[in-house]
């Protein structure tokens, strides 16, 4: 009887104990999902506030002083907001970064499951359409012997700005008037085909890009974004899922403290950031060059959203999206509702 007893004692303490280690197993489980964040920028200055906080840490930094120990962070490097959005929905990385137009196209995409929403402006900036056809001078006078270069066909938030032009200037519903003359490229590749006298004729692009084509003296523009939009206006966002904001506060709230921390950092100093972008980006240009176009009233590096509602209420209209939202807090988290946005 005795053994009987010990027997059953020494099974219930080996039960405990498989039960205990079974549990720390899923703690650690559980752990190891916040040890990771996963996070992927694209080319150009807009990129500039993720590129601070890559060199200099701030996310590893802001998630220490939270508490959550020694995080892993990731950076990729992607050609679209579009390609993007693939990777952020299969569930391969949790902040994505881009025009606005890709996070208006997913959040109206997971409204209702995933819900993607924006966690913060990167910038205000304009986007430049240039032309080496002298007699292009308005986008009335493309025809179908030019071809336009920008990153997504219809989709980028150059594609979407040429559509909200053509609008404007051939009538409601001849957005779609310029499409058949538009070619998708990332800005590198679209720059070196504009330059080179190929069969591109323009290019709608972005810092430093545009920039760097106008130092060409064949090169004009022919529309700024500022010039569709009225003024200011964001052109880079990040973004995220209401379920990585739900299961990760701490990790959330530090990425954004972070990218607070790296606007601070630019306004500060811009010559020092010019360097980190130069390696980063490993670029040709100057210190002085990339300074200068730091420099420019038009550009401004902040976490507050300018006139995105233009362009959602654009793409409802459209039917790039089924409805618009009622203002633009719906297409961000809370912890930039406090800001002056639209």
């Amino acid at each position: 009887m005795t053994g009987q007893i010990s027997g059953r004692l020494k099974m219930r303490m080996l039960a405990a104990v498989l039960s205990i280690a079974l549990l720390a197993g899923l703690a650690g489980s559980a752990l190891a999902e916040t040890c990771t964040v996963r996070l992927a920028k694209q080319f150009g200055i807009g990129y500039l506030p993720l590129i601070v906080m890559e060199t200099r840490m701030l996310i590893e930094k802001h998630c220490h002083e939270a508490g959550l120990g020694d995080i892993h962070v990731e950076w990729a490097k992607f050609a679209s907001g579009a390609v993007m959005n693939d990777a952020l929905l299969s569930g391969t990385l949790d902040f994505a970064s881009g025009g606005i137009t890709p996070l208006v196209t997913i959040w109206a995409k997971t409204k209702g499951n995933l819900n993607v929403k924006g966690v913060a402006a990167l910038n205000s900036m304009p986007l430049f359409l240039n032309s080496v056809n002298p007699r292009v001078k308005t986008i009335r006078d493309f025809t179908s012997a030019d071809k336009i270069a920008l990153p997504a066909v219809k989709v980028s938030i150059q594609a979407v700005t040429l559509r909200m032009a053509a609008e404007q200037v051939f009538g409601a519903g001849h957005a779609d008037q310029l499409d058949g003359i538009t070619v998708s490229m990332d800005h590198a590749e679209g720059m070196a085909a504009l330059l080179s006298g190929t069969e591109i004729t323009a290019h709608f692009t972005s810092p430093p890009f545009m920039y760097q084509e106008l130092e060409n003296p064949r090169v004009h523009t022919v529309l700024s974004s500022y010039d569709v939009l009225g003024g200011p206006a964001t052109f880079n966002v990040v973004w995220t899922t209401q379920r990585f904001l739900d299961q990760e506060p701490k990790a959330y709230r530090a990425v954004y403290e972070a990218l607070e921390e790296a606007m601070r950092l630019i306004g500060r100093n811009r010559e020092e950031v010019a360097q980190e972008y130069l390696r980063s980006e490993k670029s040709k240009l100057s210190v002085n060059q990339v300074v200068h176009m730091l420099s420019d009233p038009q550009i401004r590096f902040s976490t507050t959203p300018e006139h995105t509602m233009k362009y959602a209420a654009f793409m409802a209209s459209a039917g790039s999206i089924k409805q618009a939202p009622a203002d633009w807090k719906e297409l961000f988290f809370p912890n930039v509702h406090g800001l002056p946005g639209s």
